[in-house]
């Protein structure tokens, strides 16, 4: 094999490479090393030390088949809800043609989009932060750091801005497992949430990958003779903006407890499939479920009662509350509540599906206290794209897919916290993946006692990783805005997350660690009286916003300078 088709073939291999380590960085293998080596194979390709004739560099897709791998690998779960919406699938078993069919096209369709951002983040980065070989690796130190940290800002800057607009365009945006996601066990580097967001923390990442890159570069040309600086400030500098990040998650960490307030709260799992729950082949035994252990922790023993509030996932009940489509026999459920409520003085959470008229449908939250009549009510905000309600429904080839999309739902419109009387306490409702929506969460702070609230219902995902996916991607919501949180889910992962995204407590097996079970998950959340306002919650994406400001400036002074751009950064 020729030097060139070796070289040709390090060009492809290398984007594989670093998609398929990126991968480890996340459920279910969630390695801490990953998320800092991952980017370098791919560097390697944008960032090469010499020109070579006969090779394009085509960074645009070198940095596609990257992100594209990556996806196709981390977002695996996804296939299954088709499965589960068409085929009724249980498990992994065959669902049929069409199920299957259309399970690995959503799984192939998502990937193939969320790739293009890393795309376009690596042709900016390849046209617009490549550092010049020449001044990295034979200028004086000082200008050969100084560049080497533009660039690698640069570059990083051109990350958070594709991560946030990989989160808010195209269908309402899926910002799911970006590199500040990645670091979530990283508890004392991923404390400085609270005020740059999730989307912040993976300027750290590329920072840090990017001058140990060009470090590298200068030890290594300078060992074969072609360079004469060796400096390592870059790379130091970086190292000291990691310590001074992790120095503040460990004063969040280590600070002393506020005075707060306890919500003493149960977490109900029924763990029960979509199948069962579609077909209502298990409604009477869910009913008979959900009621039995609402009252083990509601009842009111000596006339006191132990639980403040109790919460049920999302679609927990087999039938909407209204009873929309007349399934039940008149006034069921408002007599079925107002039997269990009445047993003990406490607030009960749970989500449904409430209508109003014959077109309008809402996928909501409900808190009542005392009877079925004494309720608030929260309509999503954020519906789930090709899940919720079809998009762009009436232009083809969206609109063939109508017919599966016939009980569309509409998004509800205000984000005002639901209220519990006792004790007197903010509740934050984020139903379903709204969790993972930090620009959403933020417009329910208020400078109130509060705690969030998550119901939601990964069945459509089976025994799959998603549920840890999911709970990765909902705790930077309790640091960013120091609230802590309570998640109630069908199947798992059900838990207790404090302020500083620790999660303090989760409903598995004892013997095997599994979250798909039912059962009960009683704690105590500790609810700030102070009601503090965080620099994130205040003014939300704002340094990401200001990071995609500065690239767009950056490429429009290139655009229209008198400086000719590389001809090999074009697509």
């Amino acid at each position: 094999m020729t030097d060139l088709k070796r070289l040709r073939l390090f060009m492809l291999i290398a984007p594989l490479l670093s998609g398929v380590i990126l991968t480890f960085a996340f459920p279910r293998w969630n390695s801490n090393l990953a998320v800092w080596l991952w980017l370098l194979p791919l560097l390697a390709v944008l960032w090469p030390w010499k020109n070579v004739d006969g090779v394009k560099m085509r960074p645009f897709w070198r940095g596609y088949l990257a992100g594209l791998v990556f996806f196709l690998i981390n977002l695996k779960w996804v296939h299954h809800s088709a499965r589960v919406r068409l085929g009724n699938a249980y498990d992994n078993s065959w669902a049929g043609l069409l199920p299957e069919l259309a399970g690995w096209g959503a799984l192939v369709g998502l990937s193939a989009y969320c790739a293009v951002y890393f795309g376009l983040w690596a042709w900016f980065t390849h046209r617009f932060a490549r550092p010049n070989v020449t001044t990295l690796t034979k200028s004086a130190w000082w200008p050969s750091t100084l560049h080497s940290l533009a660039c690698a800002f640069l570059a990083a800057a051109a990350w958070v801005a594709c991560e946030w607009l990989r989160s808010t365009t195209v269908f309402t945006g899926f910002g799911w497992n970006g590199l500040g996601v990645a670091m979530h066990s990283m508890l004392p580097l991923v404390q400085a949430a609270d005020l740059v967001g999730v989307f912040g923390l993976s300027f750290l990442p590329v920072f840090m990958a990017c001058t140990a890159w060009n470090t590298l570069t200068r030890l290594i040309l300078s060992y074969r003779g072609e360079g004469t600086c060796k400096t390592r400030l870059d790379f130091t500098i970086a190292l000291i903006l990691m310590l001074v990040t992790g120095s503040y998650g460990m004063l969040k960490l280590t600070a002393k407890e506020p005075d707060s307030i306890t919500v003493r709260t149960v977490v109900i799992q029924p763990n029960v499939a979509l199948v069962d729950a579609a077909t209502g082949r298990l409604a009477q035994q869910v009913y008979q479920r959900l009621d039995q252990f609402t009252r083990m922790y509601g009842t009111a023993k000596d006339g006191k009662t132990s639980t403040d509030l109790i919460i049920w996932p999302e679609s927990a009940l087999p039938m909407n509350l209204e009873d929309h489509f007349r399934y039940l026999p008149k006034d069921y459920h408002k007599n079925y509540f107002n039997d269990m409520l009445q047993a003990g003085d406490f607030s009960l959470m749970f989500g449904t599906e409430l209508y109003e008229g014959e077109d309008t449908g809402h996928v909501s939250a409900v808190l009542m206290r005392g009877s079925a009549d004494h309720r608030q009510d929260y309509h999503k905000v954020h519906l789930v794209p090709f899940g919720e309600y079809l998009p762009l429904k009436n232009i083809p080839p969206f609109s063939f897919f109508q017919s599966l999309f016939e009980g569309a739902f509409t998004p509800g419109q205000k984000t005002e916290p639901l209220k519990l009387e006792q004790p007197q306490v903010q509740i934050i409702p984020l139903i379903c993946f709204e969790d993972t929506v930090g620009s959403l969460a933020r417009k329910f702070v208020r400078p109130e006692p509060q705690m969030i609230v998550n119901i939601t219902n990964d069945g459509w995902f089976l025994q799959s990783e998603e549920p840890e996916v999911h709970l990765a991607n909902a705790v930077f919501r309790a640091i960013e805005l120091r609230r802590p949180m309570v998640r109630a889910t069908n199947t798992g992962v059900s838990c207790f997350i404090d302020t500083n995204g620790h999660v303090i407590s989760k409903l598995t097996d004892p013997d095997t660690g599994s979250s798909f079970i039912e059962g009960t998950l009683p704690g105590e959340v500790k609810v700030p009286r102070a009601g503090q306002i965080t620099l994130y919650a205040r003014f939300g994406d704002w340094f990401a916003l200001t990071l995609l400001g500065i690239c767009v400036v950056v490429w429009i002074i290139r655009r229209f300078s008198a400086m000719r751009p590389h001809p090999e950064g074009n697509l």
